[in-house]
């Protein structure tokens, strides 16, 4: 459903022509997660806006979780660029948790019989996946 969304579109366009300097952009792990770059110290992620901080936020702290799984420890950044705005992202104990926590409701989503009911949000409309709760 990405595909067809205006907004992912910008946000791929925004991805491709910020920070063109980086040698190492888009490393895709484990055919599971995709790092917009990655440096020696640290993996950053270009948004194309902070409206969704806390999930922006939650998804490099994933990235962080998963790449410590893997034994590679690095920091992370979160670049707004239309902003001119970054956030540095470490994974603490207690950002671990918060993943862990958020892994947890995931695995309870899957193992319902029926979906959680559809809760509209201000930001739904703009969604790539909205057709996906409401069509």
């Amino acid at each position: 459903m990405e595909s067809t969304s205006d907004k992912v579109l910008l946000g791929k366009l925004l991805g491709e022509s910020a920070y063109h300097y980086e040698d190492r952009r888009e490393l895709l792990i484990d055919n599971l997660i995709s790092v917009d770059i990655v440096g020696d110290d640290e993996i950053r992620e270009i948004k194309y806006s902070n409206r969704l901080a806390h999930a922006d936020r939650i998804q490099i702290l994933y990235y962080l979780y998963y790449l410590k799984r893997l034994g590679i420890e690095k920091t992370g950044v979160i670049n707004y660029p239309k902003m001119r705005r970054k956030e540095e992202v470490i994974l603490t104990p207690q950002g671990e948790r918060e993943v862990e926590e958020a892994l947890l409701r995931v695995q309870e989503i899957l193992n319902m019989d029926r979906p959680p009911a559809i809760v509209r949000k201000p930001y739904c409309p703009k969604c790539a996946y909205y057709e996906f709760c409401f069509g």
